[in-house]
């Protein structure tokens, strides 16, 4: 079990990543249907033909219900190679957009940077977290870990959007 740095809650380890999986974590447990139909639309392979398989690992633990995103960062903080989460949340059960919460792991350390030149990025600092539907979620995993689209280019693509909700992206 891993115990969020500076909460109270003991949350499930998660063992068994793939560096190229996807992972969704399921914090709502109020809708098994929605819930099913959002794994459903997460197992689809992907890309402009449909032609990558869905590399996903989903946790559906009820140890996890209600937490928050600082608690899901916390408890994903050891993964070294884990770029981006994303979250099963409320909102994401709600068809038929299903925006999940994608949160991002990598922290700059603000406290450490000369605010000269710096300036931009102290001002105004990453995004995050955006909203992504479950079909654009393998394109921001595979991206991101890539390093071929960083977060916040996915960020900005998704606050373009009238409800907010990052669609599918082509695959760089």
């Amino acid at each position: 079990m891993t115990m969020p740095k500076g909460l109270g809650r003991v949350l499930p380890e998660i063992v068994g990543r793939d560096v190229f999986d996807a992972l969704v974590i399921r914090t709502d447990f109020s809708d098994d249907e929605s819930w099913t139909a959002v794994v459903g639309e997460l197992r689809r392979p992907w890309g402009p033909g449909g032609e990558f398989p869905a590399r996903v690992q989903v946790v559906d633990a009820r140890a996890w219900s209600g937490a928050t995103a600082d608690e899901v960062l916390a408890a994903v903080d050891e993964d070294e190679y884990l770029g981006v989460v994303f979250v099963a949340d409320r909102h994401a059960m709600r068809p038929p957009t299903r925006g999940l919460p994608a949160l991002t792991t990598v922290r700059e350390d603000e406290d450490d940077l000369d605010p000269v030149y710096y300036q931009d990025l102290v001002e105004s600092p990453e995004p995050r977290e955006f909203r992504a539907a479950p079909a654009a979620v393998h394109s921001v995993r595979v991206n991101v870990t890539l390093g071929t689209m960083d977060f916040a280019e996915f960020a900005a693509a998704a606050s373009a959007e009238s409800d907010r909700v990052l669609r599918p992206v082509r695959p760089v």
